[in-house]
């Protein structure tokens, strides 16, 4: 075994973006998954959260649904103001209610947005992470140095012990001494721990040059670095390496449709859900080159009971080529023409773009 919230809590920190994803229909959030978001919760600045498959719902079901997901969220990362939560239906199956789809459709687009803007988001975090090590550095250099100063020459356990429980009195004068932000400090109780293992006498004294470099650091070097950070953007802008393009971040349409309609907008050709079982009764038919005629078609297509304009018209539709035959992409069209026909849906009188055969669609 291993500490499993340890790793997660070690990637949440090296990770730019933290994704959790939720079906809208199973909200409920396992002991497992809860001491995951627990583990993680301290990086909510990287948290984005998706509502997935939200398309299974109707407005009503929709609306109780983030609610509730929104109340449970906030008490497991008990924090108030929850994570930017994103609606919609990552898949590429058709919307079941399509109500939503406007909704979804800029859901997705600023998902997307967001991840595309990671490479300058990172950038500003790690520059983050350097000010809150800066910090965290700092204060640490004057609580180690000022319990040190406070030994004296005889009875330094007695003294070191007495530090260590009034250890807030402690942060409360080097907070007035120095000016610190009471949120720089560290934990109390994890500090007092830390402590009780640590030998006092070994502490570096106060180091006042080394503290105005880091002072110098936090107030001129990194302003002006967040000052350069503008001036770069549109430069990478400019030469095209501002965002993350290309692959699943160009924008296509959300999957919709039924009937005819059905695929529009999913990358696997809506024919491919049942081509097998075309291709067994395909395999079946006599065949010249890959290829069955008219004569031999007809035998297999008038077994829908279709009429004989109806099935000519799927004739013409599947044989895009025109080459008075069909292979075995075109049989299969046929054969999904003919269960379009059979729903109650109408035919076309051009083929759509959605449905024209992989190996026959010309390069984008």
């Amino acid at each position: 075994g291993y500490d499993f919230a340890g790793v997660l809590k070690w990637f949440a920190e090296r990770a730019d973006r933290i994704i959790l994803l939720f079906d809208a229909h199973k909200l409920d959030i396992s002991d497992e998954f809860k001491s995951a978001i627990q583990a993680i919760r301290k990086n909510e600045d990287k948290i984005r959260i998706v509502l997935n498959k939200a398309d299974m719902m109707n407005h009503q079901q929709l609306m109780r649904v983030y609610g509730a997901m929104m109340w449970s969220l906030a008490r497991i990362l008990q924090n108030p103001e929850v994570s930017r939560i994103y609606v919609g239906s990552f898949w590429n199956q058709p919307l079941i209610y399509e109500g939503n789809r406007e909704l979804f459709e800029m859901e997705q687009d600023d998902l997307f947005d967001d991840l595309e803007a990671l490479p300058r988001f990172a950038m500003v975090r790690r520059l983050n992470d350097l000010i809150k090590r800066a910090k965290a550095a700092r204060i640490h250099s004057l609580i180690v140095s000022h319990l040190k100063s406070q030994l004296p020459m005889i009875g330094k356990d007695a003294k070191k012990k007495d530090l260590i429980k009034n250890l807030d009195v402690v942060f409360g004068t080097i907070q007035n001494q120095y000016g610190v932000p009471a949120a720089d400090f560290p934990d109390l109780e994890i500090m007092r721990e830390k402590l009780r293992k640590q030998d006092f006498t070994k502490f570096p004294n106060y180091d006042k040059a080394l503290i105005a470099k880091v002072d110098k650091m936090l107030s001129d070097d990194i302003p002006r670095i967040m000052n350069l950070l503008p001036g770069e953007e549109q430069e990478k802008n400019r030469m095209g390496l501002g965002t993350i393009k290309g692959g699943v971040f160009e924008k296509v349409a959300m999957p919709y449709g039924k009937g005819i309609d059905a695929g529009i907008g999913e990358k696997i050709w809506i024919v491919t859900r049942d081509k097998s079982k075309y291709d067994d009764i395909f395999n079946t038919l006599e065949q010249q080159n890959g290829k069955i005629t008219g004569r031999v078609a007809r035998d297999e297509l008038v077994k829908s009971k279709l009429s004989n304009n109806v099935l000519g018209k799927i004739w013409r539709l599947a044989d895009h080529d025109q080459d008075g035959l069909l292979d075995n992409e075109e049989f299969a069209l046929a054969m999904h023409l003919i269960k379009v026909k059979c729903e109650g849906s109408q035919l076309p009188e051009e083929l759509p773009a959605h449905l024209i055969p992989p190996t026959q669609r010309k390069e984008d």
